[in-house]
């Protein structure tokens, strides 16, 4: 099959919206084929804002999440495999899914070696 999370992620942004939130979009910038500004990424990891105000050309097809937007004053085309994408949430509330079970995807609660050893930072949680 397919994976399902290019469905999810466009149903949830939708969700996030409809909901009149704003959709938040964790990514891991070490992922091969990520192109995102590194200025911004902290601890291999980068939160983009992707609501309609924030960014132009909004694209979110079957490989990956696409789009311009302005950082620091400074425009930029965003590419996003979605094999780097770990998570999106609601910045208002923090309701939304952290992904990583499908095969390939990075798995959140497993990070890469050279990231265990750093310090633990405050993340996203599933909460039931």
């Amino acid at each position: 099959m397919t994976p399902s999370r290019p469905y999810l992620l466009r149903a949830l942004n939708e969700w996030i919206l409809d909901n009149e939130m704003t959709p938040y979009l964790v990514v891991d910038a070490g992922i091969q084929g990520v192109e995102v500004p590194q200025e911004f990424v902290t601890d291999g990891q980068i939160v983009l804002n992707i609501c309609p105000t924030a960014v132009v050309g909004l694209s979110i097809d079957n490989e990956a999440v696409e789009f311009s937007a302005r950082f620091g004053g400074v425009p930029m085309q965003v590419y996003v495999p979605f094999i780097a994408i770990m998570a999106i949430y609601a910045k208002e509330n923090g309701q939304g899914m952290v992904f990583g079970t499908e095969p390939g995807a990075p798995d959140p609660d497993d990070p890469p070696e050279e990231k265990k050893d750093k310090p633990a930072k405050p993340s996203l949680k599933v909460v039931k």
